[in-house]
């Protein structure tokens, strides 16, 4: 099960690791719907994108223009977060979303926790994989956790300011 669109469904992709035996132009990547490793759609990119059932990760450490030419091509784009302290996924997500006009869903996989959830949207995340050892119903509450937000992000265009009407100050007015 992951969390999509804030809500609870079935997850039909399987997300493909290398072992240490395997590298990425010698794997054979499975039918059905695989989420290979960047390394793996760099490797046998011909062979895969002619797949409609094919997405891609991204490590923490790997960069989004790898994929600059493909991201039309791409349905699934998973950043894995190796450590929930790690925040570079955060940054990927928003240069897909932002600079290269991703527009497919993107999943955060990895160490994500409910913590994580609201901030992850607000980059650009759209599904989330939650650590399996997590109560995924209270993780789908981390998506609603705040009401508001001040600042602008991938969702939300305009600061609180612009967005607010006030009325002056009926005193200052009378100067």
């Amino acid at each position: 099960m992951i969390i999509k669109n804030k809500a609870i469904v079935a997850d039909d992709w399987v997300v493909l690791r290398l072992s240490e035996q395997e590298s990425a132009d010698n794997v054979t990547v499975p039918a059905g719907k695989v989420i290979v490793p960047l390394q793996v759609w760099l490797q046998q990119r011909d062979a895969l994108q002619q797949r409609d059932d094919i997405g891609v990760w991204l490590a923490s450490a790997e960069r989004p223009e790898d994929l600059k030419d493909d991201v039309h091509k791409l349905s699934v784009i998973a950043v894995d977060f190796p450590k929930f302290s790690d925040g570079r996924g955060y940054s990927i997500a928003y240069n897909l979303r932002a600079r290269l006009g991703y527009t497919g869903e993107l999943r955060a996989i990895g160490d994500v926790l409910r913590d994580q959830l609201f901030y992850m949207q607000r980059v650009g995340f759209d599904a989330f994989a939650p650590r399996p050892d997590r109560n995924i119903e209270d993780a789908l509450k981390g998506l609603s956790d705040f009401s508001e937000v001040y600042q602008t992000s991938f969702n939300q265009k305009l600061p609180l300011f612009r967005r607010v009407q006030r009325k002056g100050n009926p005193a200052a007015d009378m100067t």
